[in-house]
């Protein structure tokens, strides 16, 4: 008996016809319509006047003045008219586990992982609250930013968009390490920290790499040179060589990452640009080489220049060690005069602040040195829009309010361009479509 054997264009027709009914029957996207009396797109440095953006479920359909786009009768309207409208804003230097009101070193062995996704919860929360509905966090316990970005992105919290990271790569007594304490004390929820978190050599550093890609990061922070808040190193001092940095970032690469380097030394900073790392962080004490360095190979510097304010002032009653302090004041001050020497030189910059290091929601009050510090407030603002964006990898997405990016909006009152502080006292929210903030 002969079997029947439908052609295969037959086939693909149904499949074809199948597909259009199905979609055919799925209900359209509601539509929002948000007025804005002054808009910052963050696509130039200009505003525009009397503006409107249509949001159709969770991304912008279209945009163009009140006289280009009419808004039916009964529409779901947003009246912002009165304020100035921008992209939601991103921060690419954040640890939302981290708390800015506990610096005694007794917390490294009372607190659990679980006390540190608890507080990222929460932090998660009042970081988008204050504007930032994207974020990259860029060091926190294995790999609580990557289980706190899926419970985001599944709904069950609130929160920023996250490009996740896992614990910072640190040598062994790096500024990453447990340093200054006994040997038998160890503070760890896996058996073994070359695992994913400490490495050295070059085929230490790949392997770690590559776990952490297989836990599910979306970037690799690697720790270039020593910091403030370690213990027993100097934040100028460089501690993995040229060629771990180089396996770091190629084997990152290879796998679809991009990497961060923590380095606040100027040769830890060149060493990093040469192997291609794509943004070096705190870069404090670059010099000018390590500037020109950065500018040729088109390398991101993310400086956090507000937070040592905090160090210097609550932070010490928290409990910040009289080492920790010493360190801060050695790199705080040249760190701002840093900025102002590399962006006038024509470094990429992208919004970060360390966040954690002093109480989140308080990122915005770094717009106002970056202003102090030789930018615009317009160019402060596409540091933590457009370019952060470019520099997370996201710019098909966030970065900018153009149709058929998400929805991610905030509006103050006041105007940023004349005083960029109002960002500060961000009055309204919304992302993905969904309003947060009202």
């Amino acid at each position: 008996m002969k079997t029947f054997r439908p052609p295969v264009v037959f086939l693909f027709a149904l499949v074809c016809i199948s597909a259009f009914a199905q979609s055919a029957n799925q209900p359209a996207a509601k539509l929002t319509y948000i007025k804005a009396g002054q808009l910052f797109d963050a696509t130039s440095d200009n505003v525009k006047s009397n503006m409107v953006i249509v949001v159709a479920g969770e991304r912008i359909q279209k945009i163009g003045t009140a006289a280009e786009i009419s808004i039916p009768a009964n529409s779901d309207v947003i009246d912002l008219s009165s304020a100035t409208v921008l992209p939601g804003l991103i921060d690419c230097h954040t640890h939302l586990q981290s708390r800015g009101d506990r610096y005694n070193p007794i917390y490294e062995f009372r607190d659990t992982p679980f006390n540190h996704a608890f507080a990222a919860v929460v932090n998660a929360r009042k970081t988008l609250d204050a504007g930032f509905t994207s974020v990259r966090d860029v060091g926190s316990d294995p790999f609580l930013a990557v289980d706190l970005r899926n419970s985001i992105n599944e709904g069950l919290i609130p929160g920023p968009r996250i490009v996740a990271s896992g614990p910072g790569i640190s040598i062994t007594g790096g500024h990453g390490d447990l340093n200054s304490f006994s040997p038998q004390t160890h503070v760890s929820m896996f058996p073994e920290e070359r695992d994913y978190g400490i490495a050295d050599g070059a085929d230490q550093v790949r392997h770690v790499v590559r776990a952490q890609v297989k836990y599910g990061v979306d970037v690799i922070k690697i720790l270039a040179t020593g910091g403030v808040l370690s213990k027993g190193d100097s934040p100028g001092a460089p501690q993995f060589t040229y060629e771990e940095l180089k396996v770091a970032a190629d084997t990152a690469h290879e796998a679809g990452r991009k990497i961060a380097a923590h380095a606040h030394g100027a040769q830890g900073i060149k060493d990093a640009i040469r192997a291609g790392i794509d943004s070096i962080e705190h870069a404090s004490l670059v010099d000018d080489e390590g500037i020109a360095l950065a500018k040729q190979h088109g390398t991101y510097f993310v400086m956090d220049i507000y937070n040592d304010d905090y160090l210097l002032g609550n932070a010490i009653k928290f409990g910040l060690e009289p080492e920790n302090v010493e360190k801060e004041k050695m790199v705080g001050r040249t760190q701002r005069e840093n900025f102002e020497k590399a962006f006038k030189a024509g470094v990429k910059m992208a919004f970060g602040t360390d966040a954690g290091v002093y109480p989140h929601g308080d990122n915005a009050k770094q717009f106002f040195y970056m202003v102090k510090y030789g930018m615009t407030p317009a160019q402060a603002i596409r540091a933590a829009t457009s370019s952060a964006a470019d520099l997370i990898g996201r710019t098909k997405d966030v970065g900018t309010l153009e149709a058929g990016k998400f929805a991610d909006i905030i509006a103050v009152k006041s105007d940023p361009l004349k005083d960029v502080t109002s960002l500060e006292k961000v009055d309204f929210v919304m992302k993905g479509g969904k309003v947060y903030k009202r």
